[in-house]
C-alpha cells in the first residue's frame, strides 16, 4: 500500500515540476515580448507624427470617457478616506484598551 501512495506522490511531484516549467516557459516568453516591445516603441517614438497621432487618439479617449474617469477617481478617493478613517478608528481603539489595562 505504501508502495502505491509513494507513486501518488511522485506523479504529484511530477505534475508541479511541469507546471513549473510551463510557468517558466510563460515567463520567457513575456521577457522576449517585452524586450520585442522596446525595441518596437523606440523605433515609434522615432517618428513625430506617429507620436502626435497617438497623443491625439489618447486626448479624445480621455475626453469621451471624462465623466467615467472622474466617477471612478472619486471613489477611489473616497474609498481610502473610508479606510484612513477606519484605521484610525481602530487605531484609537486599541490605545484606548491598553490604557484601560494598565
Amino acid at each position: 500500500m505504501a508502495h502505491v501512495h509513494g507513486k501518488e506522490v511522485m506523479k504529484g511531484m511530477s505534475h508541479a515540476g511541469e507546471a513549473m516549467s510551463k510557468q517558466a516557459v510563460k515567463g520567457a516568453v513575456t521577457s522576449a515580448a517585452v524586450m520585442k516591445g522596446g525595441k518596437w516603441v523606440s523605433k515609434l517614438t522615432k517618428h513625430p507624427a506617429l507620436v502626435f497621432g497617438l497623443g491625439v487618439v489618447a486626448g479624445v479617449l480621455v475626453y469621451k470617457y471624462r465623466k467615467e474617469i472622474i466617477a471612478g477617481a472619486t471613489k477611489v478617493v473616497d474609498t481610502g478616506k473610508d479606510f484612513v478613517l477606519q484605521q484610525k478608528e481602530n487605531l484609537e481603539d486599541m490605545v484606548a484598551e491598553t490604557k484601560e489595562e494598565g
